[in-house]
């Protein structure tokens, strides 16, 4: 093990020293007007680059004053791949930043998709973007109960994006199926949400953003691997279509679930969504999703919470997080938590289960488990991780589009596996 990496912090050290400076010293550069900053690799380029592109990203897209736009590049030195590689990384978490940021006026479902499918344009070669407006016709076909209900509700058409990257040598390879919850504006629904700070709810869809931020990367990097990115987009609104608590609908594989709280709708896109992941074949199956507010009470900003049903692959998440700072944290995946959302009056599942505050994150996982046959899967709930205000130095205030760098280095250890 790297002498740099400590075991009692789950990171390495050295890789946050050289992120936290490079980005401290830029910062100072662009408040005083520089347009152009040379980095020293500090001996490690992809980290001097993660942390001069991570820490000079601010989003003032609406705003007459723009913040001082800077150009970096590496100081004479011979490790410019490694620059490179740490340019792609870190804008692909500008990227799922950017998008989880902008208001959701400015980002429906179908801006959304649109967006990612520019994006990808130029990877064409590898890249195939399906996006499912979602008629009648195809939901029906595909039995997403679940994601119909949630989406009833808003005016806004819903939008079930697939990414389809093939890296990967050998074509029939078994893709790594990556699935993003994508809510692109969350009011609560019926279950109305307390109006203060409701407007960070634009950032519901993070997601659906990092999973598509990760894919965008893997292709700009020609990662050896096939992956495959699902995103159910739509909002989360209170209407006279909206669907009511107690309502019981039915998902892809058949089950039949109690929603007694429409605000816990994400976990209701995710269930037909991760139905749909497994026609596939997939090598492993992670979904990422600002899920609940029970696992930022329980980790904070510190690390997303992960439940799985693999020790394999939690030990290639636990990995690539250490390498990227942007740590994980293994969670328990308890027959007691799938006791509770089993018990219900009128349904096979209950969408909150039945002590709706006690262990509300662990409840939620085994939700998601009600719908995986997958021997290698896992869920990231990113909730704790959406936003940053100081705890992740060379990240300003905002959204911080975590954990976009662990699922792409996640993703470069499966790819260079044999």
């Amino acid at each position: 093990i790297n002498a740099s990496v400590c075991g009692a912090e789950n990171c390495d050290t050295s890789k946050e020293n050289i992120r936290e400076a490079v980005s401290a010293g830029c910062r100072l550069l662009q408040d005083l007007e520089v347009k152009h900053v040379e980095v020293d690799a500090c001996g490690d380029a992809q980290s001097a680059a993660e942390g001069a592109i991570l820490g000079l990203f601010q989003y003032d897209q609406l705003k007459a004053k723009k913040k001082n736009k800077v150009i970096t590049q590496l100081y004479e030195s011979t490790d410019i791949p490694r620059w490179e590689k740490g340019v792609l990384y870190a804008e692909g978490q500008n990227l799922a930043r950017l998008l989880m940021e902008a208001p959701a006026n400015h980002l429906t479902p179908t801006i959304f998709a649109n967006t990612i499918e520019e994006k990808v344009a130029s990877h064409g070669e590898t890249v195939t973007v399906k996006k499912r407006f979602v008629s009648l016709a195809w939901i029906e076909e595909q039995k997403m109960g679940a994601f119909l209900s949630v989406s009833r509700g808003s005016e806004e058409p819903p939008v079930f994006l697939e990414l389809h990257y093939r890296g990967a040598p050998d074509s029939s390879q078994a893709p790594l199926v990556l699935v993003g919850k994508g809510i692109t504006f969350d009011s609560g629904g019926i279950s109305l949400k307390p109006s203060p700070s409701m407007d960070a709810m634009r950032a519901d869809m993070g997601g659906a953003a990092t999973v598509c931020a990760s894919v965008v990367t893997a292709a700009a990097l020609k990662l050896p691997i096939n992956i495959i990115g699902l995103a159910p987009l739509c909002e989360n609104m209170p209407s006279g279509k909206a669907t009511k608590p107690g309502d019981v609908v039915t998902a892809k594989n058949g089950k039949t679930i109690q929603v007694d709280n429409t605000d816990a709708e994400g976990r209701l896109i995710l269930a037909d969504a991760l139905c749909y992941g497994h026609t596939f074949n997939p090598r492993a199956i992670v979904d990422v999703a600002t899920l609940t507010g029970a696992v930022d009470v329980a980790l904070g900003s510190a690390a997303c919470g992960v439940f799985t049903n693999s020790d394999w692959l939690w030990e290639q998440l636990h990995k690539a997080g250490i390498v990227t700072g942007d740590r994980v944290w293994r969670m328990p995946l308890f027959q007691h938590y799938t006791r509770q959302v089993t018990d219900s009056q009128l349904a096979d599942l209950n969408n909150i289960g039945k002590y709706s505050r006690s262990g509300g994150a662990c409840t939620a996982a085994a939700f998601l488990r009600e719908f995986v046959t997958a021997p290698h899967w896992a869920h990231l709930d990113i909730a704790g991780v959406m936003s940053n205000k100081d705890e992740v130095p060379y990240l300003r205030k905002g959204m911080s589009g975590r954990p976009t760098r662990t699922l792409v280095e996640f993703a470069a250890g499966l790819a260079h596996k044999d």
